[in-house]
């Protein structure tokens, strides 16, 4: 425990010299961290002209690469998330790399050894030492197995974990942290982001998921020669050890390797497109991070998917709300288009809904009568992003993730082969979402659902309102009512309460000691009765009880 407290200062102090180092000192003040470490003034007063020349998202881009890997994923993770941070931020979280230097062969042959339980002269016939990539997660070594087969082990670097776990932890109480002293970071739900992205980030980290995603996307393309999916060795793999089938092939965005090899690069784009929109519209299962990189292509224009550490999931339900959403755009339709959104889930009840309706038509008339061929999806999408971060519209995290893969696809579709419009080809498939949404099999489905559900409302009806009727004639019926603000005014109104107490009992006090001292001297008699001092103990008695009532009302705390 002293330990882990010990990790999480010596990180939190990292954490506030980055801030600092990039003129976000403020924020660090701001959120209570400068009162959990210790700093000399000069780190925490920093102030680097060539830093202020920098624009936030620069600044921003450097403190991720400064804490390392887990900050690093993070900026990649944000940047998928328009609808919350503005353009130029997310252009320059889109320049973040996770490339770090190779970790040694020694401790990459300790890893696989313990891992699989077996020397690694057993398990591969030859094992090339130097790798073939490396990243912050893990890096990939070529190797022969002993049936000869080629492959590509991919082995997690070590420590990784601790790692991870350590800035995740972090990471949850700066979120709580930020939530309670900044507006903007209780409007955007900061927790609710950090908790998507460390499910993110644990799926990536564990290598057994990775291989049962690419499985799951290479079932999809079975029966399709026109693309591959690198077969996964399950009795060599591990949590912490992928080996998979090694593929040889030119990447997408090199267009010299491509004319050299005679690959026809429209005919590549167009297997792309389609190959990417079946996952997506189809399948609802999808490759969310398809850079030139992660796609070979092999002469025949055959298509090479890899490395599936991210992969985006749609729900039924969420296609459902898609294909209206498809329907809305296809017809020009903006209450439509509002609608779909609702379902989606994506309004909140602070949003201008005349405002947004506003901007939804001017969208419209964007568009309007613009032949698909000529319609950017990038630049749609884009429109899309900014209405939603300027009326602070919260897109649920897989949605995001879907239009950021779709601009990574136009993006490379550009560069194969820019006459090809995405756009027109993604019309089928809305044309088929559409087909399901209103298929009759769909529609008997969807009412079958409906009326089981509302078949069991009914049925507990009676019951409901029996069990409701007996607590009532108990007179054990208790409602709870919130409103907004209800305990601040009652401490208002118990205070102003307060002091209305202490003003009558001062009032009734002064009125006694007059009505006594004018009686004594009207009659001209002593105030001794009976020899007591009956003013005297009168005042004594009224005083203390005075005193009490102050101090009971100071120590309610609400004068």
């Amino acid at each position: 425990m002293l330990e882990k407290r010990i990790r999480h200062l010596q990180r939190y102090r990292d954490i506030v010299v980055a801030f600092s180092r990039n003129g976000f000192g403020y924020i660090a003040d701001e959120m209570g961290l400068l009162d959990l470490v210790s700093l000399p003034k000069r780190i925490l007063s920093h102030n680097d002209y060539e830093i202020e020349k920098k624009s936030v998202g620069e600044r921003i881009r450097l403190i991720l690469e400064e804490l390392g890997p887990t900050f690093v994923k993070l900026g990649q993770f944000a940047s998928t998330r328009p609808d919350i941070l503005p353009e130029n931020v997310i252009r320059e979280l889109e320049k973040l790399q996770d490339d770090v230097g190779a970790f040694p062969y020694e401790e990459v042959r300790d890893i696989i050894e313990t891992e699989l339980e077996k020397p690694l002269e057993t398990i591969f016939a030859e094992f090339e030492e130097t790798p073939l990539a490396a990243a912050s997660i893990g890096q990939v070594h070529y190797a022969i197995l002993h049936s000869n087969d080629e492959v590509a082990v991919k082995i997690q670097r070590p420590r990784i974990h601790r790692v991870v776990n350590t800035d995740l932890e972090i990471l949850q109480d700066l979120a709580v942290l930020a939530e309670k002293r900044l507006d903007w970071a209780e409007r955007y739900q900061v927790c609710q982001i950090v908790e998507e992205f460390e499910k993110s980030l644990k799926k990536e980290l564990n290598y057994m998921q990775e291989g049962r995603s690419g499985e799951r996307i290479a079932f999809s393309f079975e029966e399709d020669k026109s693309i591959h999916v690198p077969e996964i060795y399950w009795d060599y793999t591990t949590d912490k050890v992928l080996v998979m089938e090694y593929v040889s092939g030119t990447k997408l965005s090199d267009e010299e390797k491509l004319k050299e090899k005679g690959i026809n690069r429209t005919t590549l784009a167009k297997r792309f497109v389609e190959a990417m929109f079946q996952q997506v519209f189809v399948d609802g299962f999808f490759h969310a991070d398809p850079h030139p990189g992660n796609i070979l292509a092999l002469p025949d224009e055959k298509i090479i998917f890899m490395d599936f550490g991210m992969v985006g999931h749609l729900t039924p339900q969420t296609q459902d709300d898609l294909g209206t959403f498809v329907i809305a755009l296809m017809r020009q339709d903006t209450d439509g288009i509002m609608k779909a959104l609702m379902q989606l889930g994506m309004i909140s009840d602070e949003v201008d809904m005349n405002s947004l309706y506003q901007d939804i038509e001017q969208l419209r008339l964007k568009y309007y009568d613009v032949p698909l061929s000529s319609v950017s999806l990038s630049e749609a999408i884009e429109d899309l992003f900014a209405v939603s971060y300027e009326h602070r519209i919260h897109i649920p995290s897989e949605l995001t993730l879907l239009g950021k893969t779709l601009l990574t696809i136009e993006g490379i579709v550009e560069k194969l082969d820019p006459e090809l419009s995405i756009v027109k080809m993604a019309e089928p498939f809305g044309r088929e979402l559409i087909k399901r949404k209103v298929h009759p099999k769909k529609v008997v489905g969807d009412m079958f659902k409906y009326f089981l559900e509302y078949k069991e409302l009914v049925t507990e009806f009676p019951s409901s309102v029996k069990k409701l009727k007996e607590v009532v004639k108990k007179g054990k019926f208790r409602m709870e009512i919130t409103i907004p603000e209800l305990d601040r005014s009652l401490k208002k109104l118990d205070r102003i309460s307060n002091r209305l107490s202490f003003s009558i009992v001062l009032l009734a006090f002064s009125i006694v000691m007059a009505g006594l001292l004018v009686g004594s001297a009207l009659v001209r008699q002593s105030t001794l009765l009976w020899n007591i001092p009956v003013i005297e103990i009168g005042f004594v008695m009224a005083a203390i009880m005075f005193l009490w009532i102050i101090f009971a009302i100071f120590r309610s705390g609400r004068f």
